[in-house]
């Protein structure tokens, strides 16, 4: 999908497996060292029931998405999340996006991305890919 998209189109959507690998190292890769994202003693010490995603991963996955079906030449101009339920390891999220405004070369999107506890992300990301004359325009 590249602009122009239509209001409504959706996204297809990203089934990911939350694995313990992916949130710590997420976390270590964004310089989160919160023991709560790597310590599954220390998180529940803090009443969680085992380690979580931080919002850097989150953001992370969800500028992965977004460009992933937009293009390799798409650029994200603005991304805006909220957290709800935390990402545990051994559940799924699934990343959701309808585009919801269209200006050109411009897409907004609203972002979903829920688990088995509810809804992990909500927001917008505002999307661009520039249109390219010549050869580079067929790739």
């Amino acid at each position: 999908m590249t602009p122009p998209a239509a209001i409504g189109d959706e996204l297809a959507p990203l089934t990911l497996p939350l694995t313990r690998t992916l949130i710590v190292a997420g976390a270590v890769a964004s310089r989160d060292y919160q023991d709560v994202h790597h310590d599954a003693e220390a998180a529940r010490e803090k009443g969680s029931p085992d380690i979580f995603m931080n919002i850097l991963t989150t953001n992370g996955l969800v500028g992965r998405y977004v460009t992933d079906a937009f293009g390799p030449r798409a650029v994200l101009r603005k991304v805006a999340i909220r957290l709800g339920a935390p990402n545990h390891p051994g559940d799924t999220m699934v990343l959701r996006g309808t585009v919801t405004a269209v200006d050109g070369d411009t897409a907004q999107v609203r972002i979903l991305g829920a688990n088995g506890l509810g809804n992990h992300v909500t927001g917008t990301v505002t999307v661009t890919v520039p249109a390219t004359d010549g050869p580079e325009a067929d790739r």
